[in-house]
Parts: C-alpha cells; sequence; structure tokens
C-alpha cells in the first residue's frame, strides 16, 4: 500500500474540488459521502434506463439511474436509502428486492468517485419520476434482449450511451441466478 501524500486543492467550486496530490491532478466530489448506480428491472425483467442532457460532453446521455449519496440534506444517508430515494426521483418506481452488488471507480484516471451499485429487481412504477428542480429526465424500461439495439438507435440519434449501463445489465442479469 503506497503511504498517503500531500493534497493540493487547485480550485474549488459549489460541487467540485480539483486538487493535485503525488504529481496526479484530479477531481473531487464536495459536500456528499459517495455515488450510488441502480441497475432496477421492472416486474416484467425490463431494465430502466434514464436520459438526460449532460452538459460536460454536450450530448444527451443514456444511464442508469445514479446519484449522490447525502446531497438531499441529510449526511449520513445510508447509500442504500440514497439509492432507493435517486431510483423513485428519476423514475418513479419504487419497492422491489434490492442487494448492493459491487463498488467501482468509473473515472479512476480523472476523477477520485467510487461508485456504488445496487441491483433492484421487481421494482414498480408508483410515482412520475423526471428528476428534481431543474432535471428533465427521461425513463425507458428496455428489455434486456433489446439493449443493443435501444442504445444503437440512441447512438443514431445523437445519443451517448455510459458504459455503466452495460454493467449494470449484467448485474441485473447476474442477481437472478
Amino acid at each position: 500500500m503506497n503511504e498517503p501524500k500531500e493534497k493540493t486543492t487547485l480550485a474549488a467550486g459549489k460541487f467540485l474540488r480539483f486538487v493535485n496530490r503525488g504529481g496526479w491532478e484530479f477531481v473531487e466530489r464536495v459536500g456528499i459521502s459517495g455515488i450510488v448506480a441502480i441497475a432496477a428491472t421492472d416486474e416484467d425483467g425490463r431494465l430502466l434506463l434514464v436520459s438526460q442532457w449532460r452538459e460536460p460532453v454536450n450530448h444527451v446521455v443514456l444511464e442508469l439511474p445514479a446519484g449522490l449519496v447525502g446531497d438531499a440534506g441529510t449526511p449520513d444517508e445510508p447509500a442504500e436509502e440514497a439509492a432507493r430515494r435517486e431510483l423513485y426521483e428519476e423514475t418513479g418506481y419504487t419497492g422491489g428486492i434490492w442487494r448492493e452488488a459491487t463498488p467501482g471507480p468509473p473515472s479512476a484516471g480523472a476523477s477520485s468517485e467510487v461508485v456504488r451499485f445496487f441491483v433492484a429487481r421487481g421494482v414498480r412504477k408508483l410515482g412520475p419520476g423526471g428528476g428534481v428542480g431543474k432535471e428533465r429526465i427521461s425513463v425507458h424500461a428496455v428489455a434486456p434482449e433489446q439493449l443493443g439495439a435501444f442504445c444503437r438507435a440512441a447512438a443514431a440519434g445523437g445519443w451517448l450511451t455510459d458504459p455503466k449501463v452495460y454493467a449494470g445489465a449484467w448485474l441485473a442479469k447476474e442477481a437472478v441466478r
């Protein structure tokens, strides 16, 4: 294990901090305790995806429902509670059988973020979804055998697909074994 190195803040904003540690520059989130992503399937076995405009990449992005732990005014929010909250806020789906799958860094060379993946099976639509505040999130329920075609059609329409979608599809499939 490497010894801890001193970290220097290069720039800071309301939500992100740009730092240097040991000559490596990267981004950290501010004011949260983690990140969650949810590989959720509805009662028909369809994978729930969301799409929304993402300014950093200047495109609509097809994604798993996901969000920040502790950003709803509760810094000590448990990760599973945050995952359930984010799924409901973004998609309007809730309930089902949940389990934590695996943590992993989505961009280990540029960010300190580690995403905790949750799998939720048999969720049902009970609310409107679409996000909170200024978020404009669209919800897509995609049959597993149609995922490739759905993502290709999204790309043909100018969307980008977050690679975590494919990881989530695999996790959702493995969770039923």
